[in-house]
C-alpha cells in the first residue's frame, strides 16, 4: 500500500467537530475501495485541510473523499520518508 497526503481548500469556519465528521464520513466506507485515513489536521486560517492516508491508488483516494461530499485533486503520494 502507498501513502499519501491530501489537500482540500475553502473548509474556512470549520470546526474541530465538523472536521471530524467529514473524517469519519471517510472513515466508514474507506474500506470499500482498501484505503485507510489516517488522520486529518486544519489550517483554518486558510481554509485547507490536509489527509494522510493509504491505500492502493490515488484515484481510489480520491474516490472515498468524493463519495463522502468533500472531494479534491490534490493528491500526492509519499514515496520517501524519512523519521
Amino acid at each position: 500500500m502507498a501513502t499519501f497526503m491530501d489537500v482540500h481548500s475553502g473548509f474556512f469556519g470549520v470546526t474541530a467537530e465538523q472536521l471530524r465528521e467529514a473524517h469519519e464520513r471517510d472513515l466508514a466506507i474507506e474500506g470499500e475501495e482498501r484505503v485507510h485515513f489516517e488522520r486529518a489536521w486544519l489550517d483554518p486560517e486558510s481554509g485547507k485541510v490536509f489527509c494522510l492516508s493509504s491505500g492502493p491508488s490515488r484515484e481510489a483516494v480520491m474516490r472515498i473523499h468524493e463519495r463522502a461530499g468533500h472531494p479534491t485533486a490534490e493528491v500526492y503520494e509519499l514515496p520517501i520518508e524519512v523519521a
